[in-house]
Order: C-alpha cells, then sequence, then structure tokens
C-alpha cells in the first residue's frame, strides 16, 4: 500500500512508503538544483527512513523532468551553508538500508555525486549522466573524482570529468556506472528492484570500497599518465584539467577520506577562482542573451516545418546541414548543376567523415542526407518557412536574391540573410515586406561553430525576431540579438584588432609574435595563421570593394599568396600540410614596408602585443553598447566565445576587461592614441565614464 506521510521541506523533498520500501521524492523545478533547502530535506528523509523500523529500502527519485541535474550554481559565489553535497552523500552512505537511486533525465554533477553514493543505480532510457563541472572551470567535489572511476574504471572516469560530457544509459549500464535499465514507471521500477535486493540479500558494497577497477593501475601506474597526456595537452592553460587529473591520482595512491578532503578543498580553490568566475559568468551570459528586452512576452515565433537555403558553397552547405541536423528538410538552390553537385557533396563528405569517428552512425548520415534537397530551380523555395540567403558578401548581388525571393517565397515565410557586414536594412528595402526580413548571421564552418547573431533590422517585425531565435536555439546554435551596423558586433570589433596586427607588422612584430601572443593568451589561433586558413583572398576583395587596404596582406595577395590553399601566406605550407611555417620571404616584405613607409621598428613584448590587439577591441564594444548595437556586455562576451575563440576562462572581452580594471584600460588607450594617432584608441565616453566612477561593464547589467 502506498500512502504519503510527510512534506520534510514544503514542496522539496516528500517522503512516501510502499510496503517496506520508502520513496524519497526531491522537487525542485525545473531540474531539481540541489540547493541548500533540499539538502536539508534530504539529510531529514534519510535520517526518517533510517530510524523507521518498518523500511528495509530506500528508492531516491525526482519529481518532473528529471533527477538532479546540478548544484544550484547562484549558491557558488555565496558563503558556503550546510549541510553540503558531501553531508547528504555521508548520510546516504551510512544508511544500513539498501539505497537505489532511480535515475532519469540528466543527472549531472551533483546531482550524479548524489547517486554514485547511494548503493545501487536504474536509470530509465533515454537518461543521460555526467559531470560537466569542468565546463565550468571546475571538477567534481562531492567525491566524483573518487567514486566514479572505482565504478567503471579510471579510462572511462577521465574521459566523462575531462570532457565533461554525458553518457547513454546504455554506456552507463555496459561500464558498470548503473545496475539497470529500468522500463515503464520508473517509480513502480526502483521499487521492484528494491524488493529484488532485499530477496536476494545482495551486499550494500559502497561505490567508495570498491577496489577491482583500480587493481591494474596501482600494480602499474604509468598507463594513468598516458591517459592523462592527451586532456592535460588539451587543457593548456586551464586550472581545472590538470586539478582534476590529480584528484583522480588519488584514487589510486591515497586512503578515501584523505581523497575526498583534498578534493573538496581543490574544488572550493577552483570555484574561488578566476577562471571558475570567468566561465560562471559565461554560463549565465549565454541564458540571458537569450532574452530581448523589448520583446512583448506574449510574443510567439512562427512554426518552421521547412527551410530553404540559397548558395551551395561553403556556408549554404553548413547552414543546411544544421535543419537536417535538426530534422527539419532543407532545399539548397544553386545557380549551375556543377556548384550544386559540388556542394552537396562537401556535405555528404562532412558527414562521412562524422561516421568515420564514430559521431554518428551511418543510419544518421542517410537520414541526414535524405532531409537535404538540392535544385537550381528557385521556385522550389515557395513551400519554404524560412528562407536563409548565403550567397557572395556583395550589396548588389544580395538585393537581386531578396527581390526574387520576395516574389516567389509564400506571404508567411521568414527571410533571412546570412551577411556578415552589410546593411540589413537596405537588403529588406529589395522587398515589399521588410517586417519579414532578419539577419541571421551563421560563422565559419556553420555546421560546426555554436554562434548565430540574429540582426534585427529597423522594421523586422517582433514575430519574425522571436523565431529567429527559437530557430537558433532548434539547430544547436547561442542567438544573441545585435543591431545593423557594418559588421555587426563580432567583426566590427574584429575589424580593429585586423588593423592593429598589420600596424604592429609594421613596428617590430613578426607574424608568429602576433599569433604567439594571442595562442598564448588563449585562443585557439592567432590572426595571420587564421586569415591563411581562411583565405586571404576573402578579405582582400572585401577591402578592394571598400577602398581600403592592409599594407602586407594586400601584397601578399598581390602575389598570389592566398594562405593554405596555395600553400603560402603569412607562413609557408609545406606539400600540402596546415602547419604554419614562418616564412623568411614575409619577414623581408614587412622589413621593406616598414622602411618604405618611414616606420622605425621596436623589439614588442607579448603583454604590449596582447594590449594592442584587445584593448582597441574592448573599446569598440563599448562605442556598440552605447549605440544599442549589443543589448548588454555579456551578449558581446558570448559573440567572442562562441564566435571568435576568446577563452571561455578569461570570460570574454567586456569580462576580461572589468578583470583588469577600466582605468587601466582608459589609460593605456590615451597611450595607444598619442602613439599612433588614430582617433579610434581615444577612450570611449561610456569606457571613460565608467572609468572615472570606479565601475565596470558589469554595472550596466545591474542596472538594466
Amino acid at each position: 500500500m502506498c500512502f504519503f506521510e510527510e512534506n520534510l521541506v514544503p514542496e522539496l523533498v516528500g517522503l512516501s512508503r510502499d510496503g517496506s520500501v520508502a520513496v524519497i521524492t526531491v522537487d525542485n523545478p525545473p531540474v531539481n538544483a540541489l540547493k541548500h533547502d533540499m539538502r536539508v530535506g534530504l539529510i531529514e528523509a534519510f535520517a526518517q527512513a533510517r530510524n523507521d523500523a518498518g523500511v528495509a529500502a530506500v528508492v531516491l527519485m525526482a519529481a518532473g523532468r528529471t533527477f538532479i541535474a546540478g548544484a544550484d550554481i547562484t549558491e557558488f559565489d555565496k558563503p558556503p551553508r550546510t549541510p553540503a553535497t558531501g553531508d547528504v552523500i555521508d548520510a546516504i552512505e551510512a544508511m544500513p538500508k539498501p539505497v537505489i537511486a532511480a535515475l532519469h533525465g540528466t543527472p549531472l554533477g551533483g546531482g550524479l555525486e548524489v547517486a554514485l553514493g547511494c548503493h545501487f543505480r536504474i536509470a530509465a532510457p533515454g537518461t543521460r549522466l555526467g559531470l560537466p563541472e569542468i565546463k565550468l572551470g571546475l571538477m567534481p567535489g562531492a567525491g566524483g573524482t573518487q567514486r566514479l572511476p572505482r565504478l567503471v574504471g579510471m579510462e572511462q572516469a577521465m574521459a566523462m570529468i575531462l570532457s565533461g560530457d554525458p553518457i547513454p544509459a546504455d554506456q552507463a549500464l555496459a561500464s558498470g556506472l548503473i545496475d539497470e535499465i529500468a522500463e515503464g514507471d520508473l517509480r513502480a521500477a526502483g521499487i521492484a528492484f528494491a524488493k529484488r535486493i532485499l530477496a536476494e540479500r545482495r551486499p550494500l558494497t559502497r561505490a567508495r570500497d570498491r577496489e577491482d577497477k583500480l587493481a591494474a593501475l596501482r600494480a602499474d601506474p604509468k598507463p594513468f599518465d598516458d591517459l592523462a597526456a592527451p586532456h592535460l595537452k588539451r587543457g593548456r592553460g586551464l586550472e581545472a584539467p590538470k586539478a582534476a587529473i590529480e584528484a583522480l591520482r588519488w584514487a589510486l595512491d591515497l586512503p578515501v577520506d584523505d581523497a575526498l578532503r583534498r578534493e573538496r578543498d581543490t574544488f572550493i580553490a577552483l570555484r574561488n577562482g578566476e577562471q571558475a568566475k570567468a566561465q560562471r559568468h559565461i554560463f549565465f551570459a549565454e541564458r540571458e542573451a537569450a532574452k530581448i528586452s523589448d520583446l512583448p512576452r506574449d510574443v510567439k515565433g512562427r512554426d518552421i516545418a521547412r527551410a530553404a537555403v540559397i548558395g551551395a558553397g561553403t556556408m549554404g552547405g553548413g547552414i543546411a546541414m544544421n535543419f537536417a541536423n535538426a530534422g527539419i528538410p532543407v532545399t539548397i538552390v544553386e545557380t549551375g548543376d556543377e556548384a550544386l553537385k559540388r556542394g552537396l557533396g562537401v556535405i555528404e563528405k562532412n558527414y562521412q567523415a562524422s561516421a568515420k569517428r564514430g559521431a554518428m552512425s551511418a543510419d544518421s548520415v542517410q537520414k541526414r542526407l535524405a532531409l537535404i534537397e538540392g535544385t537550381t530551380d528557385i521556385g522550389k523555395i515557395a513551400d519554404a518557412d524560412l528562407v536563409i540567403e548565403a550567397v557572395f558578401e556583395d550589396m548588389d548581388v544580395k538585393r537581386d536574391v531578396f527581390g526574387k525571393l520576395d516574389r516567389l517565397t509564400k506571404s508567411g515565410a521568414v527571410l533571412a540573410t546570412n551577411t556578415s557586414y552589410l546593411d540589413v536594412n537596405a537588403i529588406s528595402d529589395m522587398t515589399q515586406r521588410p517586417s519579414s526580413v532578419v539577419g541571421m548571421h551563421f560563422f565559419s564552418p556553420a555546421n560546426v561553430m555554436k554562434l548565430l547573431e540574429i540582426v534585427r533590422g529597423a522594421k523586422t517585425a517582433p514575430d519574425i525576431l522571436a523565431t529567429a531565435m527559437s530557430v537558433g536555439r532548434k539547430i544547436g546554435k547561442v542567438p544573441v540579438v545585435v543591431g545593423v551596423c557594418h559588421g555587426f558586433v563580432g567583426n566590427r570589433m574584429l575589424r580593429l584588432r585586423s588593423i592593429e596586427s598589420e600596424r604592429l607588422l609594421l613596428e617590430g612584430a613578426l607574424p608568429q609574435d602576433v599569433d604567439g601572443a594571442l595562442t598564448e593568451f588563449g585562443f585557439p589561433m592567432g590572426p595571420f595563421a587564421m586569415g591563411d586558413l581562411a583565405g586571404l583572398d576573402i578579405s582582400w576583395r572585401m577591402r578592394k570593394a571598400q577602398g581600403a587596404r592592409a599594407e602586407i596582406a594586400d601584397q601578399l595577395c598581390e602575389q598570389g599568396r592566398f594562405g593554405q590553399k596555395t600553400g603560402k601566406g603569412f607562413y609557408l605550407y609545406e606539400a600540402g600540410a596546415r602547419t604554419p611555417v614562418p616564412d623568411p620571404e614575409v619577414e623581408r616584405l614587412i622589413l621593406a614596408t616598414a622602411q618604405r613607409l618611414g616606420v622605425i621598428r621596436k623589439a614588442l613584448d607579448r603583454k604590449e602585443i596582447i594590449e594592442r590587439l584587445l584593448f582597441p577591441m574592448i573599446n569598440e564594444g563599448a562605442r556598440i553598447l552605447e549605440e544599442g548595437i549589443a543589448q548588454r556586455p555579456g551578449d558581446i562576451d558570448v559573440i567572442w566565445v562562441y564566435g571568435y575563440g576568446f577563452p571561455r576562462w578569461r570570460g570574454g572581452p567586456m569580462f576580461y576587461a572589468d578583470s583588469l580594471g577600466l582605468p587601466y584600460i582608459r589609460d593605456r588607450l590615451i597611450q595607444f592614441a598619442r602613439q599612433t594617432g588614430d582617433p579610434r584608441h581615444e577612450p570611449a565616453p561610456l569606457l571613460a565614464r565608467l572609468a572615472e566612477a570606479g565601475e565596470g561593464f558589469a554595472s550596466l547589467s545591474r542596472t538594466s
């Protein structure tokens, strides 16, 4: 007989009984975050179950869409309160009665650590289990580094903890993380499992006491270093991966209680460190970016059942893949058969490469390809709910395309341009329905990069804006709303860095010096290696169209040095290799150009290079905020982290500026302005005001 006994903490933890089995249910919507009151309730619930002679076993489960999906991250910047998650786990492990965690949804972080403290774990089909702390600059802090390797082995534990990626229930079962996949009603399955283990008198072995999967490594620790090496390489500059690997090593070297204490101390040190603070900032900034300040709450986006993309080039093909990946049929339109065939071939090649890596099955590849239709008949876009133009970055070309879209698409269709620089308002004026036009600026490669700048035109209708945002999320992007200006947010700021990169070459640096400074700072690639990868001719064409010039880059292009595709750019690429090699010819060209222009070169250290590259960008970010092109500083940070490789652990350019202090940046910009004579280096009015007031960009978000 099932009956409800008591709510221990109202609406957070409930205790009920089914015969001799107690069921403890947590209920803290939407994701059952392990907040303080829930921890208190859990301690009380397990005490009651322990002291109730009529209870022989306990099932721990959660209401709603998921088991405990982690800690309450909002508590991280507040003074710690007891009981901590570790205290809850201690209470579970002290139970003389079997405790079964019945899991569903996404048991993550502290939630999974609580489950690891239980004697047994079952999971519903579709459950995904993980320890994602590394993505916030942390590591597990409630026993995850000690209990997980004892259950699944060190290789699997290290992969889960160092990637932060969850694993599906079937993999969790195969590895020993869970004991059973439960079909049907999870509560009933948990109770049945509890009764079965009572009948079978299974021993209550705690995860912390299991040693069999660590025995081989204790006998020969060398394979541990081999397992750790690639993770350390990928985590260059990051504190958390190194700390997590050290904690995993303690599972081999230390008594469990000592290792658990050290793990908790290390977690707290990481939590209080600058890298974790920066990554928490991005975590919250990404969620804030989804909010449009002046969009009425009752505005709903339009349903998008079918999409179309104009252009089957690298960008168009990548955009189409996003829709196919999300299960949305998409039509790709090209002007000729050869270009269409080439574009569809690249798409298939990309999918096959993913299958070869094990990222998807052959069946998934075929399902995605079946959702992509290629055509040279633009009339086939007539039934599309969303059409994205991805043609050559030329205003005349784009305006011509939008004139055709206006005539050929149905009245309710959303018309989007993928332009990265051009005026969305001017493009929309080519239609009789400018309110249906919006910018959707994808980043290359579009099937990989997470950022999507949603460009709001002067006449873009609220429901069109809402549609673009919802579609962006549905296809797995991080959408951020920006206003109309040349280059929007990301490329407008990037232009300042590009100008300064060229200037640094003339003043004393070489390409490898500039790139080396930025990669040491944490970017995956410097501006010159990135230019070679993208193709120097792309920016060259754009500069010529604008009447602009970049002295060094333009001379390289005039010599036919377009980067990796020609084997020469700012660097040499030997025999088709992608590794950049410094080229003495480029150095001679730089020296000769500086002499011709009368620039006296001098040695530049990495600190000056970084400041010269980043401070003008930050200054431009301040102008962007003052003009209302971006809603909030965090939006700019999200754009740069997800679209341009700004190191997440530094929090984005505006957060980084606050960490240095705006008075310092203001003073350095004044020095740069005097040194270069470039008025763009003069501190932006907003930056100057904040510096004078002793405030940072974060104050803008607090007052908005």
